[in-house]
């Protein structure tokens, strides 16, 4: 059946700030859907509160409305528009089905006429509520663990006394297993239970018997009105039930799932989706499967919504999922639908994957003081990474590559765990680092059986390991010089990193890759297809590989290398890698904006980013996309292959600055400021001088490289001091310290945790008032874009503090210095791009805390508030295509947008949630209000010291 011709308007709900468990793969998927509903023709209303992300963009919909999400919200919206015929609540991840049912039952979309697309309430409840849903499965014969449903506390009790330990307590309508946990013995029960009922939002549990050890799978599924069901991708969770899937290390295609059992689970899956009512879209299920050769499978549950792992399947089969699902809300059937990727193909088409793609979570646990680092049925990941492979072991190490974490992969890197009972801890209580501890087991000789025993992880995956190890310990027995070819081959061809063979072999990274080219070991491309080559691609999608020489019948040896140059004039973005606090959507925000100016001005564009989550590594958002590591040895070969015009840094936060030093170094033109200048803003020494220079008032500080320095200088700045590490972003390890033995412990546990770091003492200007200005500067011309006024005092991290645009509490003579300050230190700094600089406020002086010639994270928010497209501009002035002069700047904004953090303490029991010079918010929202009468705004300032910690 073709579309349906009377929706005109749809309404999509988005799933607001960034929390633990749901992040930005909501963004995308409500992204990707705008655009393939506009793309038919058909208005797009947009609400969602997170400034940081593109999905909120002007140019996504027709309408944004950057509001709280909320049922008064959304009259207001239907209201303004009453053509709205449908709303599309299957993009927002739990937040959004969470309003629009609350939306239902208040009757607002009956009120309004307006008719739910894409899922009706009543899937959304049978799936939603885990009594329905048990019931549903009970009735179209699907296993199920052995479960029972509580209201109350007395009904859990009687439960837990009739199935007996270890189980598994369940919230009803919550995300990223909020509330949810395992239960061992009977002393934790009553503490857990009580959570759990706190936690739904309806106040239900379900209670099953744990399947503690049996493995677990996902399918990612989408299904049309005619009940046309395709496959999209098949993930296998390397560990086994028990750790949430958000949490866990995923591998796709499944590896040790038999072709008979696959085909069972199929079977179910599409059983379970057709019997969830009149449901048009992208759908995930997920199954535990025993691990003896009966292969017992039980259904777990179904989210009949996009989900966490439909952005991963997108990006790991090259099937916008997000985007097809969209259009068979709209009455599409799957058939009717055009293969985004093959363009002659079917959507009806199954992917299929010639390559093997592993995700593995990032954590932040080091923002969460006193937090349980152990993994469980609660999501604690901020981000992910995705590694692609042509096997496991190469997906695996591209994977571990990217998640910097100062890492070079598994093992061969001098900072593996060595000793026995760490180890077996690490492994007995699943530590966010197992994918690393599992490699140092095999290193110390632990027998797999004894670690497949603790983990309960499939044999199959850890003997994958050990042929890694014992690859390692070959090619230690070698140096650089004699190493052949075939053991080099091998070990590229495995992932091994050429710093980990520099380990091994006793040599520099530089030295591997000067081996690597004398023997013609180089990366070849290839293209991410759906279909494994059986069509062609018209996408240009890509990861890169290491392929024996093939020999054509007249002797010709070659490689096949699937990425073809061409002769334009071409820009390297580089991406910001995982999602985590400090840096987030934001910078990904960015580098989509810059893609897309550098397109307008004439260049190819090219994107390196590993994150899943985003748009910046949607396949149709760069001319051609590179999902590989941010890591030296990968983009070095991109470059190398492309011979682009240069590469952009500054939008990718700290991840792509980071590689400004080597990319200089190695003669590749930085576009905008230059390496040097980016250097002398993070080099305290030198950026003090400067200051100096211009007499601009900065607090007194000192750089010491141990304990002992820290203390001398101390005696010179007075206390309170502020304590940081240079080049880290997000406040990494910053902290106030009040006297000496304070300044002690934390020196020495920063020069543990980052050796060889220069440590920045400032003295700490108690009190002061805190503000930031965001600016373009062309070299010659300077642009204020925004200057920000914080509410918290000096002291609160700004990704931590509430902030007004503009300021509401600054004087003229203030304002005038921080304007002031701004155009000198950006002209001095030959700044050409964007530059963000913060300041402290004491007595009417205005002092420099920092500034950062880069893009922030407040760029996005000032773009959103005052509706003007900065990131474009600035792109535009990078590649010297204009000056800040040839814009027409026309910001509209009537009263205030207050920018405010979103914290996720509610994932960690007992960590300590107060505030200081280290973020730990994990998104943010946006708030207009007309004027500083606002009860919002009296709120926020009456709060301002609450949670402020040394």
């Amino acid at each position: 059946m073709p579309k349906d011709t009377s929706i005109k308007s749809v309404l999509i709900i988005g799933s607001g700030p960034i929390v633990i468990g749901q992040a930005c793969e909501f963004d995308y998927a409500g992204s990707q859907s705008a655009r393939s509903i506009r793309e038919e023709g058909i208005e797009v209303i947009l609400i969602n509160s997170n400034p940081a992300t593109i999905m909120t963009d002007p140019s996504m919909a027709d309408h944004v409305y950057l509001k709280p999400l909320t049922t008064k919200s959304i009259i207001e919206i239907l209201k303004e528009h009453p053509q709205i015929d449908a709303v599309l609540p299957t993009m927002g991840g739990q937040t959004a089905l969470n309003l629009c049912l609350e939306a239902d039952e208040k009757g607002i979309w009956s009120d309004f006429g307006v008719r739910l697309i894409g899922v009706d309430i009543n899937a959304i409840n049978i799936t939603e509520d885990r009594e329905q849903f048990k019931q549903l499965l009970t009735r179209i014969d699907i296993p199920f663990a052995p479960a029972k449903t509580a209201t109350s506390f007395l009904e859990g009790k009687e439960i837990a006394q009739e199935f007996g330990f270890p189980l598994v307590i369940r919230p009803s309508f919550t995300l990223g297993g909020t509330g949810a946990a395992f239960v061992h013995k009977k002393e934790d029960f009553d503490d857990l239970l009580t959570r759990g009922l706190e936690a739904s939002p309806i106040h239900e549990v379900l209670i099953d018997k744990a399947l503690l050890g049996w493995k677990e799978y996902e399918l990612e599924l989408l299904r049309d009105q005619n009940d046309n069901v395709v496959i999209i991708c098949s993930i296998e969770n390397m560990d086994p039930m028990g750790i949430h899937t958000g949490d866990s290390i995923t591998v796709a295609p499944a590896m040790t799932l038999s072709d008979k059992t696959f085909q069972r689970m199929r079977d179910m899956a599409i059983k379970m989706m057709r019997s969830i009512g009149n449901f048009a879209g992208g759908c995930n299920v997920q199954f535990a499967v025993s691990p003896d050769e009966r292969e017992d499978i039980v259904a777990i549950e179904i989210n009949p919504r996009v989900s966490r792992s439909s952005a991963l399947a997108s990006k790991a089969t090259g099937y916008p999922i997000a985007k097809i699902a969209s259009k068979l809300a709209l009455g599409y059937n799957l058939d009717e639908l055009q293969n985004q990727i093959t363009k002659s193909t079917s959507a009806l088409f199954e992917p299929t994957l010639d390559y093997v793609i592993v995700k593995i979570p990032r954590w932040n646990f080091d923002k969460f003081e006193g937090a349980d680092r152990t993994l469980g049925l609660q999501m604690k990941s901020v981000g992910e990474v995705m590694g692609i492979g042509r096997s496991f072991q190469e997906a695996l190490h591209k994977a571990t590559q990217s998640l910097e974490i100062k890492r070079n992969g598994l093992g061969a890197d001098g900072k593996s765990y060595t000793n026995y009972d760490q180890i077996i801890e690490k492994l007995t209580f699943a530590s966010w680092d197992r994918v690393f501890v599992i490699y140092d087991a095999i290193q110390m000789g632990i027998p797999l059986s004894t670690i497949h025993e603790i983990t309960k992880i499939d044999m199959w995956f850890l003997k994958q390991y050990e042929e890694l190890y014992a690859l390692e310990k070959e090619l230690s027995g070698f140096k650089i010089e004699s190493l052949p070819k075939e053991l080099l081959l091998e070990a590229k061809q495995k992932g091994f990193a050429d710093r980990q063979i520099a380990h091994m072999t006793g040599c520099l990274e530089s030295q591997v890759y000067k081996r690597r080219e004398e023997l013609d070991v180089k990366r070849v491309f290839k293209l991410v297809d759906t279909c494994a080559a059986e069509f062609t691609a018209k996408t240009p999608y890509y990861y890169s590989t290491f392929e024996a020489e093939i020999q054509s019948k007249d002797g010709k040896r070659y490689v096949h290398n699937e990425s073809i140059v061409t002769d334009k004039k071409k820009v390297v973005v580089l991406g910001s890698g995982p999602n985590r606090i400090g840096q987030g959507i934001e910078f990904d925000y960015s580098c989509v904006h810059g893609v897309l100016a550098a397109k307008e001005c004439g260049y190819e564009t090219i994107m390196i980013n590993c994150n899943p989550e985003t748009v910046s590594t949607d396949f149709d958002t760069a001319d051609k996309l590179y999902f590989e590591p941010v890591f030296w040895e990968h983009i070095y070969e991109i470059i190398q292959h492309e011979k682009p015009e240069g590469v952009i840094v500054q939008l990718g936060g700290q991840t792509a600055l980071k590689l400004a030093e080597k990319l200089s170094k190695y003669g590749i033109k930085i576009l905008g400021t230059s390496f040097d200048a980016l250097d002398l803003a993070e080099d305290r020494g030198r950026f003090s001088e400067l200051l100096t220079e211009l007499d601009i008032p900065f607090p007194q500080f000192g750089i010491a490289e141990t304990a002992d320095e820290a203390s001398a200088l101390a005696d010179q700045l007075d206390f309170p001091l502020l304590v940081r590490p240079s080049y880290v972003l997000g406040g990494q390890g910053m902290k106030i310290v009040i006297n000496k033995k304070e300044l002690e412990e934390h020196v020495i546990d920063l020069l543990r945790s980052i050796p060889g770091n220069k440590l920045l003492l400032d003295h700490y200007l108690a009190g002061a008032i805190e503000a930031e200005a965001d600016a373009i500067c062309d070299g010659e011309n300077v642009y204020i874009i925004g200057i920000m006024e914080h509410i918290e005092p000096c002291g609160v991290h700004s990704g931590d503090s509430n902030a007004t645009l503009p300021p509401f509490n600054l004087g003229e003579f203030v304002m005038q210095q921080i304007k002031d300050h701004t155009k000198k230190i950006a002209l001095a700094l030959r700044t050409v791009g964007l530059i963000n600089i913060q300041f402290a406020i004491k007595d009417d002086t205005v002092y420099i805390i920092e500034a950062n010639p880069r893009a922030s994270r407040t760029v996005p928010f000032i773009a959103k508030a005052y509706g003007e497209p900065y990131v474009n501009y600035a792109t535009k002035v990078m590649l010297g295509h204009n000056k800040v002069t040839d814009f027409k700047f026309n910001p509209q904004l009537k009263g205030f947008a207050i920018k405010q953090p979103v914290f996720s303490f509610s994932k960690f029991n007992g960590v300590n949630k107060a505030l200081g010079p280290e973020m730990k918010s994990t998104g943010e929202s946006i708030l207009f209000i007309d004027d500083l009468k606002d009860d919002q705004f009296y709120e926020l300032y009456s709060r301002r010291k609450m949670y402020l910690s040394k």
